[in-house]
C-alpha cells in the first residue's frame, strides 16, 4: 500500500514538474501564438451557426455583433467583391465600432459610396494573416494603404488603435479579426 502511494505520488510530480518547466519556458520567451478563435471578447460574440463553409459576407452576417458591417458592405456594393476574393483578411469593426463614430460622420460616410467603399476595403487585405504574423505585421490593405499589427499571445492591436477582441475565425474564403475600432485609411 505504501509503495502505491509513492508511486502514485510520484507520477503526479513528474507531470506538474514538466509543467512547471513549461511554463517558464513561455514566459522566458514570447507568448505562444494561440492555433484557435482567441480574444477577450469572443466569448461575448453570439454566433448562429459554423462559418468556416460560408464566404466572408454570409460568414460576417452569423455574428450579431457584425450587423451593420454586413450593411455597409451591402451599401458599398462589395459582397461580391468580396466573397470572390480567396484567402483574405478581415479586420471587421464590430458593431460598437460604428457606435463610437459620430452620427455626422456615420452618415457623411454611408451617404458616400466611394468614401464607404475606400474605408471598408482598407480592412481587408488580400492574403490569409496567421495568428503569427500579428506581433509584428505590415500589410497593404485592398484599399492600397498599409495597415500594422501589433501585440503578442492573445492580445493584438491593429495600428496601434483597434483592439482584436476576437480573432483567428474561419469563413471559407476569409479569415476574420473581429476589432473594436472602424480604421481610417490615411488621407
Amino acid at each position: 500500500m505504501r509503495t502505491a502511494r509513492a508511486a502514485g505520488a510520484a507520477l503526479v510530480t513528474v507531470p506538474l514538474a514538466l509543467g512547471g518547466l513549461a511554463s517558464q519556458s513561455h514566459a522566458q520567451g514570447a507568448s505562444p501564438s494561440p492555433s484557435g478563435t482567441f480574444g477577450s471578447g469572443c466569448s461575448a460574440i453570439a454566433q448562429k451557426a459554423d462559418t468556416a463553409k460560408d464566404k466572408i459576407v454570409e460568414a460576417a452576417s452569423a455574428y450579431p455583433q457584425l450587423s451593420q458591417l454586413v450593411a455597409a458592405t451591402v451599401r458599398a456594393k462589395l459582397t461580391n467583391t468580396l466573397d470572390e476574393k480567396p484567402n483574405i483578411t478581415v479586420f471587421a469593426p464590430n458593431d460598437k465600432a460604428f457606435q463610437g463614430i459620430t452620427a455626422s460622420q456615420l452618415s457623411s460616410l454611408l451617404s458616400n459610396e466611394g468614401q464607404l467603399k475606400k474605408t471598408l476595403t482598407y480592412h481587408v487585405v488580400d492574403k490569409q494573416i496567421t495568428p503569427d504574423e500579428l506581433s509584428h505585421g505590415s500589410f497593404t490593405t485592398v484599399e492600397g494603404s498599409k495597415l500594422t499589427t501589433s501585440g503578442s499571445g492573445t492580445d493584438f492591436k491593429v495600428n496601434d488603435k483597434a483592439n482584436i477582441v476576437c480573432g483567428n475565425i474561419k469563413a471559407a474564403n476569409a479569415t476574420i479579426y473581429i476589432i473594436d475600432q472602424v480604421l481610417q485609411p490615411p488621407s
